[in-house]
Formats: structure tokens, sequence, C-alpha cells
């Protein structure tokens, strides 16, 4: 079989994932304060770009399907070669731009490649080394993941007082050349994981118009009342769609996705937990950031979220101290906490002083980078480690609807809601408060409903696709033992 010089050379394999996942997602959260430079050079409306970042995001939305169908029946590294080379024209594309179609067709690129290259090369790097390089690899995505998108606001900042944009783009535009150039160097043939499974047509067709619809409706929130049928009929229709995608996969005999294998209480409290911490961490530091754009400069302001990345490097170390015990589960909590302590101090007062947004951002990094992929772990060691790459798919496109499309929901409510824009940007802030600990609330409540004690995982049996790395209650477990022992006094 055909390999690269640096095949199964763990430090270039992971560079690769590095390289191939910092762009889009750097470039995504870097995007408010360099907007209009964008749309003044490109000759587009506001409303277009925000359009453009919208279907970016469908399109990473739909990518963790479709990398999950390929990987089926297509040969993965090959693919992840396929998706390299993408990723490296769509960054060309928009970094290069003379007009908005060249502008818009290479974002939403962006958008696609990145999450078909996070759900293609991410699970190899978890599974196809020993055990003795997971907490490497926990603390790599950990840091690749949320690092990025915590720089997001200073890189913008500092783009955006140099009054340009494409700087950043072709910035990012030679991270992906290196993500492809890596995935040569590391190339390993390894067959389809499932040939001859049939395609599942359904999943693909829900999954695209359903996040395509409801990323659409959520991007026309800029410019149309959340009312209006141009928003809220592609809002609330695609979420039913993506509704019905579940439904249709946990009914399915041969599912794409392993929803039904997740319908236990410790994958059930870990997905709920990653969802919550991302909507609410996203969309606090996208309305802070919007209400104080007219009262600090581009780098400034991009420099008071500085800590945020602070705080998400350092939880990512604690995780990878903390993920082989039974802690990670109290570490998942403590996650939570901090983010609601974090948005909680954001909001002490709207407009927020430069110190509250240090001090909030900084907890905010803490709290999502202990809460989001330690969470997707719970999940994932309540499965064997050969469906790692199903439940990555899933909880990364809860994440990603969570995460990218609340936030334009809650920056209408901003500006809609109140006598004026802060004490609008206040009760969103506290709508994001209320998510988090909502997060927090019913994950403890299905430990406690199935009478579990958070276990210590058994990584090196998981390791091993043999067995799962806990055993996971089924949901409302104690409840149901409790309901039987009355029947039977009856």
């Amino acid at each position: 079989m055909h390999k690269g010089p640096l095949a199964r050379h763990y430090p270039a394999v992971a560079a690769m994932v590095v390289c191939a996942l910092v762009p889009y997602l750097a470039v995504s959260a870097a995007l408010g304060p360099i907007t209009p430079f964008v749309a003044a050079d490109l000759h587009m409306s506001l409303q277009t770009v925000a359009l453009t970042s919208g279907m970016a995001n469908a399109g990473y939305a739909v990518g963790t399907v479709l990398a999950v169908q390929c990987a089926q029946l297509l040969p993965q590294r090959r693919m992840l070669l396929v998706y390299g080379t993408l990723l490296v024209i769509g960054s060309v594309l928009a970094a290069g731009a003379t007009d908005a179609a060249m502008f818009i067709v290479g974002h939403v690129l962006q958008g696609l490649c990145t999450s078909l290259l996070l759900i293609a090369a991410v699970p190899p790097l978890i599974i196809d080394y020993p055990a003795t390089r997971l907490r490497s690899t926990a603390v790599i995505m950990n840091v690749c993941v949320f690092g990025a998108v915590a720089l997001g606001p200073v890189l913008g900042g500092v783009q955006a007082s140099g009054h340009g944009w494409r700087p950043l783009f072709w910035v990012n535009a030679g991270i992906a050349v290196a993500a492809l150039a890596l995935s040569v160097l590391t190339f390993r043939d390894t067959p389809p994981a499932a040939p001859g499974t049939p395609i599942d047509q359904m999943a693909l067709v829900l999954a695209t118009i359903g996040c395509v619809a409801a990323f659409f409706g959520s991007a026309e929130l800029l410019t149309h009342p959340f009312l209006d049928a141009r928003t809220i009929g592609p809002l609330l229709g695609g979420l039913l769609l993506i509704a019905v995608l579940f439904v249709h996969e946990y009914l399915a005999a041969r599912p794409l996705l392993c929803v039904r294998s997740l319908i236990s209480t410790l994958p059930v409290a870990g997905v709920v937990a990653a969802i919550c911490a991302a909507a609410a961490s996203v969309s606090a530091i996208a309305l802070t950031q919007s209400v104080l754009a007219t009262r600090h400069t581009p780098l400034r302001l991009g420099l008071l979220y500085l800590p945020e990345f602070g705080g998400a490097a350092v939880a990512a170390v604690v995780f990878g101290i903390v993920f082989r015990s039974h802690l990670l589960h109290y570490y998942v909590l403590l996650g939570l906490v901090l983010l609601t302590a974090g948005i909680a101090v954001l909001n002490g007062a709207v407009p927020p002083t430069p110190a509250l947004v240090a001090v909030g951002s900084g907890l905010v990094g803490i709290g999502v980078g202990a809460s989001v992929v330690p969470a997707l772990f719970i999940a994932g060691f309540s499965l064997r480690s050969s469906n790692v790459q199903r439940v990555f798919a899933i909880i990364e496109l809860l994440r990603a609807v969570a995460a990218f499309l609340i936030g334009p929901v809650l920056l209408y409510v901003a500006t809609t809601v109140g006598s004026n824009a802060d004490e609008g940007t206040r009760t969103a802030l506290w709508i994001c408060f209320a998510i988090a600990a909502l997060g927090a609330v019913i994950g403890v409540a299905l430990y406690a409903a199935a009478g579990v004690r958070p276990p210590a995982p058994s990584v090196d049996a998981w390791m091993s696709g043999q067995q799962t790395g806990w055993d996971s209650p089924p949901l409302l477990a104690r409840l149901r033992r409790s309901t039987s022992a009355d029947d039977d006094c009856l």
C-alpha cells in the first residue's frame, strides 16, 4: 500500500490536523470587524456578506454528514487529499477574490471542506495511535477547535486596524497549503469503512436542505424582521428538517449516523452540554463585540478578548490531565459553571468595561474549553472507538447549528428588544446565561435520574475497539426502577 514518508509520524499527522482546522474556524470568528472592508472592496452589501457567512456555516454543518457518507464508500485517505485540495482552492478564491461571486464560492468551500477534513482526519488521530498518545490528541483537539475560535476576535481586530482583510485570508490560504502538503507526506492508503453499503440519500437531502434553509433564514435577520416570511419560514423549516434527520437516523435499519446508540444517559448528557456551551459562548462573545464596536478601536477591542484564548489553552491542558479519570464528568460541569459565570461578568455592565471584558472572556474561554470537547469524549467513550467518526459527526453538526445559528438570532434580539441596543444586549446575554445554565442543570438531572456515579473510562479497552469505555445506563433508569418497584407492590 502507498505510504508517504511521514506516514504514522504522529507529530506530522497532528500538525496536519491543526493546519486543516485553523483557517476557517479562525476566519469565521474574525469576520465581524473586517466585514465592512470586505463589503466595500468587493462591492457587496452587508446583507450579502452575512448571507455568505451563513452559507459557509451551512456548508460546515452539511460537511459533517457528507464526510461520514464518503468514508463509508471511498478510500478515506485519498478523500483527505481531495478535501485538502478543495480547501486550498476555496482559500485562494476567497483571498484573491475580485468580485462577490469569487468570494462567495471560496468562503463556502472553506466552510464545507473544513468539516470534511475535521471528520476525516481527527478520528484516525484518536484511534490509530497507542493510548499513550490520546492525551496529546485531546489537548490538540481542544486548542485547535476553540483556540482558533478564541483567537478570531484578536486576529480580526489586528487586521481591521490595518483597514484591510486580504492579508488574513492569504495567511489562511498558506496554512491550507501546508495542510495539503502534510496530507501528502503523511498519506497512508486506507480502504472504505463499509464498501457496498447503500447511500443514505434521505440523510444527505435532509441535512443539506435543512442546514441551508436554517442558515439562510438566520442570515436574513440582519435586514428583515423575525416574523418576515423570508426569515422565519426558512429558519423554522430548516430546523424542522434537521430534527426529522435525527428521527430518520434513529428509525433507519442501516443508519448513516449512530443516533440510536447515543440514546442513553452519558452520551445524551454530553451532547446537551456541548450544544449549550457552544451556543452560549459564541453568542455571548458576538453580542459584547457588537455593543463595544463603536466604543473601541478594532485592535483594542480584539485584544480585550485575548484572555479567551488563554482560558481555552489552560482548559485544554487541564483536560489532558483529567480525561482518563472520573473527574472528566465533573470537569464538564465545572466548565458550564465557569461559562455561566463568564457571561454574568460580561453582563455585569452593558456596555462592559475593559476589565469586565477581559475577565469575562477569560472565564468564557475556560468554560467552553472545559465543556465542549470533554463532553464529546463523554459521548465517544459510551460507544466503541470504531464509531467515533459518526459520534464526532453528530456532535459537530449539532455544535455548528448551535454555535453559528443562534448567534444571529440573539444579535437580532439585541437590536430589537428594549428601548436601546444596550438594554437589548443585556436581554440577549441573559438568554446566553440561561442556555449555559440549562446545559448544566439537564446534565446533572440526567445523571441523577439514572442513578449513575461518574465512572472513569477504560481507555485501553476502548482503544482496542472491542468494547465501550464504560457502561452508560438507559435514560431515566433510576426512575424506571422506582416505577417498576411501585408496580410490583400494587
